[in-house]
């Protein structure tokens, strides 16, 4: 199969940016937003996307991917009210930051069928400040895309193989993992940093107030840890909600973590948790 037409539904910086990244790699076909009315004539002023609906059954006509780039309360919910109607040929996919709830609910809606026709995945490459004004086609260049089948799923053949390989195309590096081990690999990897940096921000604005330049003052190293305390609530929300038990588990090994530094700041355990942090392996600088 061809795909001719993309249904994206959500047009803010994942979604247009997907949407910019295929484009610039050769898609001669359609790409159809979803989203508000104003938000759709941005899009189209953009040169995002080539026609917009706000309403999904009407946009995901006639398209043979469909993907969802919605925070993830959204997602399970547009799975449920979409699931059941599509096209013989057509790919359900989603871009969501969690993937056990998300597959839970494809599973439900699509039933024996789900494996057909949903594909979960999630990249992760995002930005603190959203929108149309941040679209960059090339925020996947060099990104892990977690693709998360269901068991017996083969993404290697028809149409989930045509759209991984578009993603592929876009610079992204797909890595396939089991949809819980995706979500508490993501507690600790993505979850908990977004956590640490929220917890900093906001325990600093409470000790000193919001009028001190503090991350002037405090250079680089502030700057960096607090970066991503702009993000927004309303898509982080969703991602406690959906993945509560492993973020907590996470949260509180490093409560216990940090209580452990605080009671040995005097003591050489102290740099025992120095030198045990600097086995984090990290990758080789390409300059």
């Amino acid at each position: 199969m061809i795909i001719r037409q993309i249904t994206i539904i959500g047009t803010g910086l994942i979604g247009g940016s997907l949407a910019r990244a295929i484009r610039v790699k050769g898609f001669h076909g359609r790409i159809v937003g979803c989203d508000e009315a104003p938000i759709l004539a941005r899009a189209r002023k953009y040169k995002v996307i080539d026609a917009g609906d706000t309403s999904p059954h009407e946009a995901i006509l006639g398209s043979q991917v469909v993907v969802l780039a919605t925070p993830v309360g959204s997602i399970i919910d547009l799975v449920k009210q979409i699931g059941g109607s599509l096209q013989s040929q057509t790919l359900l996919t989603d871009v969501g930051s969690t993937k056990y709830e998300i597959m839970k609910a494809a599973a439900g809606v699509m039933g024996k069928k789900a494996p057909q026709h949903f594909l979960g995945t999630h990249p992760m490459a995002g930005r603190e400040q959203g929108g149309l004004a941040n679209v960059d086609p090339k925020l996947f260049r060099d990104a892990a895309w977690f693709v998360t089948p269901f068991e017996n799923q083969n993404i290697e053949e028809g149409i989930c193989a045509e759209w991984l390989g578009w993603i592929e195309a876009i610079g992204a590096r797909i890595a396939r993992i089991d949809p819980e081990q995706h979500d508490r690999l993501c507690a600790w990897i993505s979850h908990v940093p977004q956590m640490i940096s929220t917890a900093l921000a906001a325990a600093l604005v409470e000790e000193f107030g919001d009028e001190l330049p503090l991350l002037e003052a405090g250079g680089r190293a502030l700057r960096e840890m607090t970066r991503i305390s702009a993000s927004p609530y309303s898509m982080w929300r969703d991602i406690a909600l959906t993945n509560k038990k492993n973020l907590g588990d996470a949260l509180l090994q490093i409560e216990q973590k940090i209580a452990h530094i605080r009671e040995n700041l005097s003591t050489l355990q102290l740099k025992e948790e120095f030198e045990r942090a600097h086995h984090l392996k990290k990758v080789p600088s390409s300059e």
